[in-house]
């Protein structure tokens, strides 16, 4: 909770004075009982009209005065809250796009998305609160105790009895809020993730009539989510009853003694009807409190959920190379890597690239090819081994000098909802002649000029609105567009006929003679020119060297070559 609270501080000054206002509201409030007990027991004997006039109207001025109060801090508390809210939720955004993949797997990215939704509006929702009535309450409740003692003691004292049954009761159930509702945010992260998944895979599952499957696998997680909050909401739901209970038999302790100490002519009607009024604003303030007691308790459980993001360590460390060498342009030297640190998903990886060279990797689906890709990019740290770029180790490079260096076509990228010519530039700037010139050697440049408004042409979320080869396309010439000198191709074309495959290829041959290439695929056609092709089987190297070197060397290559060259497409 003290993470969170660490936002507050640009607005404290804001806060003092909207908690001055709220306080000079509040206080006026509390004075309305003292002048009407007045009233009745001084003023009206007197039958003086200017005086009734003069505190009726000053009755008005304080209800005026309080009223303005509670308004103007309230409309103060919520520009706060605003606020700070936002920049809660823009630094755990951004939080999130740094996190590692190690990280984002560990937290996963449902989890992530109610974290920056739903936790941030349970911190926002209780800090408001805080603001508006973490003032009020407490003054109405010491204040109008204060006023009560000055009073009736005895009254006084009647209604301090139940208080000490109040805080026990809220203290003794808000201790089990926090745990029962990090089990409810948990249950939240599951229905987003089945949610997600669902939406992302509509045309999947409509495709082979699964509507009613998922509908159950929802229902499931669902019913988990509205148990949770139904013990959550059943448990801490006991406190408004119990402390209701509490303070009605607290008035009816007071009415009794009152009703006593007037036949004894111990105090007057007057004092009661004040006093009456007094606890009715105690009662307030309690149930206020108890309210908050409550929201702290999501509040808390959300915050914590919030500060693990916040507070994980930037795994992406810059370490300066003492030993550089001058080999090749990219070099993997017995690389080994682990997922989970049981079984290796990848070993004793090694191969060496000069600049300018074209690499193919070619494999059965989970043989490692995608993991050895998130390695040269270094969303994954190696657990064995060494990476090099232009002779420097990768941990050497920033993000931003990794990022600039390399162009990544990788088989799951993304398109978000806006124009063709911003997909492509991704929000970098890049001159128009860069972009059309990285769409032709993409093979998209014909078809966005097909299209009426041409790079201009809206795309809905994640390409929908274009076949699986045009988004391809659309994607090669994001990474084509920054001119990177290393180019990784992740199963970017599996979805391009043969003949634009083809196009391709020797589009890339032609205009990236210096740029080095990585090819990830499951076609030979597509690796069959490269400079060096690696099999992989299982994490393992099994086979490296031209395509024709493979053919009579690697058994599984040349059984992958046979099955697809001779006439069979095996994808």
């Amino acid at each position: 909770m003290k993470r969170i609270l660490l936002y507050l501080k640009p607005y404290r000054l804001r806060m003092v004075a909207g908690f001055c206002v709220k306080v000079i509201g509040t206080v006026t409030e509390l004075f309305l009982p003292y002048i009407l007990t007045h009233i009745l027991e001084n003023v009206i004997a007197e039958q003086n009209i200017s005086k009734i006039v003069f505190y009726g109207s000053l009755m008005v001025f304080f209800s005026v005065i309080a009223c303005l109060g509670n308004i103007i801090a309230n409309r103060m508390a919520a520009r706060v809250t605003t606020r700070f809210s936002k920049a809660m939720r823009k630094e755990l955004f951004t939080k999130t796009l740094y996190l590692s993949a190690t990280d984002t797997d560990q937290f996963t990215i449902p989890s992530l998305e109610s974290r920056i939704t739903t936790d941030t509006y349970n911190v926002q929702n209780f800090i408001g609160m805080m603001q508006r009535m973490g003032v009020r309450a407490p003054i109405l409740l010491i204040g109008g105790t204060i006023m009560t003692m000055l009073m009736d003691s005895a009254l006084s004292l009647v209604m301090l009895a139940t208080l000490p049954f109040i805080f026990v009761t809220v203290y003794g159930i808000s201790r089990k809020g926090v745990p029962l509702y990090s089990d409810v945010q948990k249950s939240v992260d599951s229905m987003v993730r089945v949610a997600r998944e669902d939406i992302q895979g509509i045309r999947v599952i409509k495709a082979l009539s699964k509507n009613e499957h998922e509908n159950r696998r929802y229902d499931r997680v669902n019913k988990e989510l509205s148990a949770r909050e139904r013990k959550a909401g059943t448990i801490m739901g006991i406190v408004n009853p119990v402390m209701t209970l509490l303070m009605n038999l607290g008035i009816a302790g007071v009415v009794a003694v009152a009703a006593y100490r007037v036949k004894n002519d111990l105090t007057s009607p007057a004092t009661v009807i004040a006093f009456m009024q007094y606890f009715t604003l105690i009662s307030m303030a309690m149930m206020s409190l108890s309210r908050m007691f409550v929201m702290y308790t999501k509040c808390a459980a959300s915050a914590n959920r919030i500060s693990a993001v916040l507070d994980t360590p930037d795994r992406y460390t810059v370490i300066p190379d003492k030993n550089p060498t001058d080999n090749a342009h990219i070099t993997f030297t017995d690389v080994g890597f682990s997922y989970f640190g049981k079984s290796k998903n990848l070993e004793n990886i090694s191969f060496s690239l000069q600049k300018g060279q074209r690499l193919g990797i070619i494999g059965a689906t989970g043989s490692g090819k995608s993991t050895l890709i998130r390695l040269l990019l270094r969303f994954y740290e190696p657990n064995e081994g060494e990476i090099r770029i232009n002779g420097k180790k990768i941990t050497a490079y920033s993000r931003e000098d990794l990022t600039e260096m390399i162009g990544a076509s990788l088989q799951n990228g993304f398109i978000y909802a806006d124009t063709i010519a911003e997909n492509i530039r991704f929000g970098r700037n890049i001159p128009d002649e860069d972009m059309f010139r990285a769409a032709e050697i993409a093979q998209a440049h014909q078809f966005i000029s097909d299209i009426p408004d041409g790079y201009n042409h809206l795309l809905s979320a994640n390409g929908t609105n274009l076949s699986g080869g045009q988004r391809q396309r659309v994607l090669l010439a994001r990474a084509l567009a920054g001119q990177p000198e290393i180019l990784v191709l992740d199963d970017s074309s599996s979805a391009l006929d043969y003949k634009t495959d083809a196009l391709l290829r020797q589009a890339l041959d032609a205009n990236l003679t210096d740029t080095t290439v990585i090819t990830v695929a499951q076609r030979v056609s597509s690796v069959k020119n490269c400079d060096l092709i690696l099999v992989l089987e299982d994490g393992r190297i099994i086979g490296k060297g031209t395509h024709n070197d493979l053919l009579e060397t690697c058994l599984a290559y040349r059984e992958i070559s046979d099955s697809q060259m001779g006439g069979a497409f095996v994808d």
